[in-house]
């Protein structure tokens, strides 16, 4: 049953963006049934996550995973910010913080839907996925909203037949379970796409589409299983923020290509990173054990990835750990001279 709807979810996605079928139609009629199953509103997902691909790492207008400001933690500015600060409001015992992983990792994708949670913070308190009336769907989409809540209301009679032969106990075990398992994975590979010290995030005129779609990352998400089994979902991630219209199977070859323009700029999981720079034999053992684990690459940007500044050179922002530190700066007056030589060499073509 988990592999029955861990693929649900996958083609709903494909589905989504189009890519499963030539026929829109054929995509709607398959994504919204496999979405209802999983008790996710189709078509709002779809808009939504459109809308994310249109604005991926703007701190504005991204739909999905916006970080959190040093406001909204109540922490003083960084110039009178304490370590004893940082300290109050964000030292924990470990076993509180997987407390917290595991709340986001089963609750996390509901209370996005029913809450917002880490979505756009231009929508105002109450907005959710299931209203057609909310600020998040254009008024054409409202209909295909209602038909998505009807989807779901109709999957939760099914349920309820269901536990009238096998009883809750039944349905427990073989949906819910399976179930939530799913929407760890989904929760998973979605954030890890789009959180890690390494990545940037922009601030208004700083974004454009190209850089936005460069701040995500391609990981080797479950090795080889996450390769065969999740169809390249995480190994090629930039590929598909660039080619939102490839179908999954190019996203082999769309990388390998991505790899030869971008080089260093290329953003891969910095965790496996880390160990290639190991400097003795038995640290590249120990080090390539614990980076080449999924879990611990969420378990490090759930830690290190807590906040932005609301202010910053250039208008770009790289995440904060619970010390206040970031693992990337811009360099300063950089953004100016990049600025400069851009408008320096427009004028050139213009006088060409």
């Amino acid at each position: 049953m988990l592999a029955f709807l861990l693929h649900c979810a996958w083609a709903c996605i494909k589905a989504g963006h189009g890519t499963l079928f030539e026929s829109r139609v054929a995509n709607d009629v398959v994504g919204f049934t496999f979405h209802s199953l999983l008790l996710l509103p189709y078509f709002s997902w779809r808009a939504t996550h459109h809308a994310h691909h249109k604005a991926t790492g703007s701190v504005e207008r991204d739909e999905n995973y916006v970080p959190y400001h040093r406001a909204d933690y109540g922490l003083p500015p960084a110039r009178v910010a304490r370590s004893a600060d940082y300290a109050e409001v964000f030292e924990e015992t470990p076993l509180w913080t997987l407390a917290k992983v595991l709340t986001m990792c089963i609750a996390g994708w509901w209370m996005y839907l029913t809450q917002n949670a880490m979505g756009a913070k231009m929508y105002p308190k109450g907005t959710n996925h299931f209203s057609p009336g909310s600020p998040l769907f254009k008024p054409h989409q409202r209909p295909l909203i209602l038909l998505s809540d009807m989807g779901l209301v109709a999957v939760f009679g099914l349920l309820w037949v269901a536990a009238r032969y096998v009883g809750w106990a039944g349905v427990a075990r073989y949906y819910l379970v399976p179930y939530l398992l799913t929407n760890h994975w989904i929760v998973m590979f979605t954030y890890l796409h789009h959180s890690d010290p390494t990545i940037p995030h922009y601030y208004g005129p700083e974004w454009t589409f190209l850089r936005g779609a460069l701040a995500t990352v391609d990981r080797p998400l479950l090795g080889w299983m996450g390769r065969f089994f999740f169809h390249n979902i995480s190994h090629d991630h930039i590929a598909h923020h660039l080619f939102v219209g490839a179908p999954f199977y190019h996203g082999p070859e769309i990388t390998k290509h991505i790899k030869a323009v971008l080089g260093d700029e290329y953003n891969y999981d910095s965790t496996v990173r880390q160990f290639l720079a190991s400097a003795s034999p038995l640290e590249l053992v120990i080090t390539r054990t614990r980076t080449q684990n999924t879990f611990y690459a969420f378990w490090r940007s759930f830690t290190q990835c807590l906040f932005i500044e609301e202010s910053t050179e250039g208008g770009i922002a790289f995440y904060k750990n619970g010390r206040g530190e970031a693992a990337r700066e811009v360099a300063v007056g950089a953004v100016g001279l990049l600025q400069n030589g851009n408008q320096e060499k427009q004028a050139d073509v213009a006088t060409a």
